[in-house]
């Protein structure tokens, strides 16, 4: 295996010893294949990473352990990579724990390996389960400061959250939809990822108590468990739209939303009004191809140099001085798109008409 980096700086990147690290280097025997790609993966980070590497300052290395479909991880490695290297003279270093779908089981035993190993910080985007909490909690007691992305456990100790008011993207939603469904008599379909993410949890229940209160003739269809991917996003939407001739829109809670728009197209039906989350690079096509008529976009590079602050007031680094976690809300229309909006992706709700 080449070597573009010293021993030591893939060793902390992997969070194995210098000795592992030489031997799979070095291709001896006896070395887990899950080492091995250990070891190739933090090659692979130190590469994007490289303006980080050597500079002189205190170092910190973060961890990031999300649950998540890869289009929003990426966006969150690329918000993260850029927003480092201007909080300088802290060094900011990213190993990252990243899957679309994740057992429990399996989340919780990188969090408690991160605990035994250490971290300077952990980005968390996990379940609300009890068992990620308790495990969240062991971080926070073995004095890792946590701060939790776009989805909360805020019983765990955790040092803050960032990203979106989830209730107010949902309320926002059920305004969009209400004014332009006109009403009703309708229904809406709402799709969710999980069920086990506070996030989305509290987007349907500022979505719904914002539809029962402004727009009662709008009635909902929820699905869940698509866990954002396409695939199974799509089959979960044209299941609901078969059953369900009066569906007229969609609040896409999840993700998915490309297979949302097929699944309408598939049946000849018109969808009147979309909403979603995530300007990502699908979304983005959809918005400019006239597809979607508006995005509620908030800046994800500004939210990972928040979470970076949270971090350095919890070592100490900067003054307690409080920071918001709350991001503000965008309007976004195919005729303001962010220049940057292919670089850096935020969170988003999207809305076809």
């Amino acid at each position: 295996m080449s070597r573009p980096f010293l021993v030591k700086d893939i060793a902390l990147q992997a969070g194995l010893s210098l000795a592992t690290v030489d031997r799979v280097l070095n291709e001896r025997p006896g070395v887990r294949e899950h080492t091995v790609r250990r070891v190739r993966q933090a090659i692979g980070e130190l590469e994007k990473q490289r303006a980080q590497i050597g500079l002189s300052g205190r170092k910190l290395v973060l961890d990031v352990v999300m649950e998540a479909p890869s289009r929003f991880s990426e966006a969150v490695r690329q918000g993260l990579e850029q927003a480092m290297p201007s909080l300088q003279p802290v060094i900011f270093r990213a190993r990252y724990h990243v899957a679309e779908t994740r057992g429990v089981g399996d989340t919780v035993a990188i969090i408690e390996a991160l605990r035994r190993r250490g971290s300077n910080g952990v980005f968390l985007k996990a379940p609300d389960v009890a068992e990620v909490r308790g495990a969240t909690a062991g971080l926070v007691t073995a004095g890792i400061p946590v701060v939790t992305l776009v989805t909360d456990l805020p019983d765990t100790g955790r040092q803050a959250y960032v990203g979106m008011d989830n209730r107010a993207a949902g309320e926002t939603a059920a305004y969009l939809l209400g004014e332009w469904l006109g009403g009703g008599p309708a229904r809406i379909l709402v799709t969710i990822s999980s069920n086990r993410f506070r996030g989305e949890e509290e987007r349907e229940i500022g979505f719904r108590q914002a539809l029962r209160e402004r727009y009662p003739a709008l009635g909902i269809i929820e699905v869940s468990e698509g866990h954002g991917l396409d695939r199974n996003t799509g089959m979960l939407a044209l299941a609901a739209l078969r059953a369900n001739p009066d569906i007229a829109g969609v609040y896409s809670i999840g993700g998915g939303n490309r297979a949302i728009v097929e699944a309408f197209a598939a049946l000849g039906r018109t969808c009147r009004a979309f909403v979603g989350h995530d300007l990502d690079a699908d979304n983005l096509a959809l918005l400019r191809a006239g597809r979607v008529s508006a995005v509620l976009h908030h800046d994800l590079g500004h939210d990972m140099r928040n979470a970076c602050l949270h971090v350095m007031r919890a070592h100490g680094l900067l003054p307690k001085s409080p920071v918001s976690g709350m991001a503000n809300i965008q309007i976004i229309t195919p005729f303001n798109v962010p220049q940057a909006a292919g670089n850096t992706w935020g969170n988003a709700t999207v809305l076809q008409g």
